[in-house]
């Protein structure tokens, strides 16, 4: 099938395990799955606002294990924007995407971080023992120099807002999960403050 040009193609990188799949799947579908089943590559559709009209939100769920590297590279140089994923309950998950980000600096943005969105995701918040302290994500997306937050696929806490977040990044478009223009009847104080953008 041919690419459309009006995709707007997001890459979702991280280790085995950390909920890649599950974020993914709890955006598009609503959905949360407890058993784990090893991704080699998936991709997920979902029709967005872009720049007032109406584009295809395109999200490829990588691989968690380092076995297809040239995969992994045509991911990087396809997209649009990245979410690396940790798992918070795992200081080795957020070690294993140093060489990805590496990565996506060299293939995707060639040394410029602030051209392109890059959203670094501590998962499975909702998770007791962590072996990641919020400071220690915060700082390393401080390093990087790109965009940080917590969610939870398992009790849906900041899927949305992690994929809208990404959206508002991207300077060159104005984009929203909302393709109606209908605001929905909880228009979150981020919102009202940036005026901008919708969340449905």
């Amino acid at each position: 099938m041919p690419e459309q040009s009006n995709d707007y193609r997001v890459v979702v990188f991280g280790a085995g395990g950390v909920g890649k799949s599950s974020l993914v799947l709890r955006f598009v579908k609503g959905t949360f799955r407890d058993t784990y089943i090893p991704t080699v590559e998936d991709t997920y559709r979902q029709v967005i606002s872009c720049d007032k009209s109406v584009c295809t939100l395109q999200i490829t769920d990588t691989t968690g294990s380092h076995q297809f590297p040239a995969m992994q590279r045509l991911s990087i140089s396809k997209g649009h924007a990245f979410i690396l994923v940790y798992s918070i309950t795992s200081k080795q998950s957020l070690e294993e995407l140093k060489p990805i980000y590496q990565q996506v600096c060299i293939l995707a943005i060639k040394g410029n971080v602030e051209s392109i969105p890059i959203m670094l995701v501590g998962n499975k918040s909702d998770e007791t023992h962590r072996e990641v302290e919020t400071k220690d994500g915060e700082d390393q997306a401080n390093r990087w120099k790109c965009a940080f937050m917590e969610t939870s696929a398992k009790t849906n806490h900041n899927v949305t807002e992690l994929f809208q977040e990404l959206l508002n990044l991207d300077k060159k478009r104005n984009m929203s999960l909302n393709i109606d223009g209908k605001r929905s009847g909880k228009q979150s104080r981020a919102e009202r403050l940036k005026g901008k953008c919708s969340v449905m």
